[in-house]
């Protein structure tokens, strides 16, 4: 059975555990599209992890993890990753690498930043990890694939005509250093020696898996309004955020894709620039972000304190709908103890109409939220395994944002550890 764990909204929604506690009852786990980029932040026996490229199911011995062909390869930073979690006594994890994935190459990384400088005021708040380069030569057809490395002649003549193009943007756009042909070739073949023992025709692996039964968990990076397509563009990022695009960039027919978890957390947050209607500010958003996720909102990749805000079911409700989530995830529950009162995000005022449907950017730079403002439980929930066993108010927040979602909420996560999952039953479950 293949099964994809997805985010609703900017990213940051808590997928990390939820891949790693799904991870458990899977064979494989497969990161299908996004690069270096973003992380995810995983809490288990062997300590607290911000993983980037690998995941998140190579804490358990029993599974394989696959960097599929969708991803944005950066080789040396994947190899300091798994020398980080081995060096923290986690087992050497087994991974396959996509023959077809494509790499991201060191001047990707400078043209990221040169193009952010250039920018100035109007930059995209980009991480600056080379990813939009990275994919505008992949569709351009000037990127570099796994399976290059293996014919150096046909390589040579690739690198030759593409630093022809990058040099010229070099020297006239950007006014900094010409890149060398050998410098490059001599690079990747340091990349070929590490990621030989793990290349793979990851498509016909996966074919036999699913034919033999396997269980194959599909992993997205960031969520639904990242997506270049259904997100907030311009503000997105480079690849598919959605679950169908799973397939896609794992290899596998789409209909093989069974169940859609689709991860909400129970207010919002965000990182880089972008439309967020929900967002407050000042001492109320510090409060919020001091004590949310684990140790603070603060992005697993750059560390930038994430923008803050109200649950908002409007964008909530499109992320889950372009997903296809058949189970919705709830996470960071346990954070909203402090308030007395929790206000909710349930429509959008533009230009003096209401609406609950998430429109296209222009519209939804003009938009205001509409709030309705719910009881909160004033305590903490952590350790609580039941759902009977929340508080009322607590009960009566996640059925309020369940009906106005029309998903089921069939988890929900009250603490930063594998084990803080409560499973309900929701009578909107097929």
């Amino acid at each position: 059975m293949v099964r994809a764990i997805v985010g609703a909204n900017w990213g940051d929604e808590g997928k990390g555990k939820i891949t790693d506690m799904m991870a458990q009852e899977s064979d494989i786990i497969i990161r299908f599209q996004g690069g270096a980029n973003a992380g995810h932040t995983i809490v288990n026996n062997y300590g607290k992890f911000a993983l980037h490229t690998l995941p998140s199911g190579v804490f358990y011995d029993h599974t394989t993890s696959i960097i599929g062909n969708g991803v944005a390869l950066n080789v040396p930073v994947l190899f300091k990753e798994i020398k980080d979690i081995t060096g923290k006594g986690v087992p050497m994890p087994k991974i396959l690498i996509s023959d077809r994935a494509q790499m991201v190459m060191p001047y990707h990384v400078l043209f990221d930043q040169y193009e952010e400088e250039r920018l100035g005021k109007a930059s995209f708040g980009s991480t600056k990890s080379g990813i939009a380069p990275f994919y505008s030569d992949k569709y351009a057809k000037i990127g570099f694939q796994v399976q290059e490395l293996f014919d150096e002649d046909s390589l040579k003549a690739h690198i030759s005509r593409v630093v022809v193009q990058k040099n010229v943007l070099l020297e006239h756009l950007y006014k900094k250093p010409r890149l060398d042909e050998q410098e490059i070739f001599d690079t990747l073949m340091e990349y070929k020696e590490m990621i030989k023992p793990y290349v793979c025709d990851v498509s016909a692996y996966l074919w036999q898996a699913i034919k033999d039964g396997k269980n194959i968990l599909l992993e997205g990076q960031l969520g639904t309004l990242k997506d270049p397509d259904h997100g907030i563009y311009p503000m997105v990022t480079s690849s598919s955020t959605l679950a169908a695009y799973g397939a896609i960039g794992a290899g596998i027919p789409p209909y093989e894709i069974k169940q859609i978890v689709t991860v909400v957390k129970a207010y919002s947050s965000a990182v880089g620039a972008g439309a967020f209607v929900s967002e407050i500010f000042g001492d109320e958003a510090d409060e919020l972000r001091r004590r949310g996720g684990d140790g603070g909102e603060y992005g697993a990749t750059t560390g930038r304190p994430r923008r803050m805000g109200w649950f908002d079911c409007v964008a909530s409700k499109y992320g889950c709908r372009l997903q296809g989530t058949t189970d919705i995830a709830f996470t960071v529950l346990d954070v909203l103890g402090y308030l007395d009162k929790i206000p909710v995000c349930v429509g959008y005022e533009i230009e003096g109409e209401v609406t609950t449907d998430f429109p296209t950017t222009t519209k939804l730079e003009k938009a205001k939220p509409v709030l309705k403002v719910l009881d909160g439980w004033k305590c903490d929930i952590r350790g609580i395994r039941k759902y009977d066993d929340l508080p009322e108010n607590c009960r009566k927040y996640i059925e309020f944002v369940e009906e106005q979602l029309g998903f089921p909420i069939t988890m929900v996560s009250n603490g930063p550890k594998r084990e803080d999952i409560i499973y309900r039953t929701s009578k909107l479950s097929k």
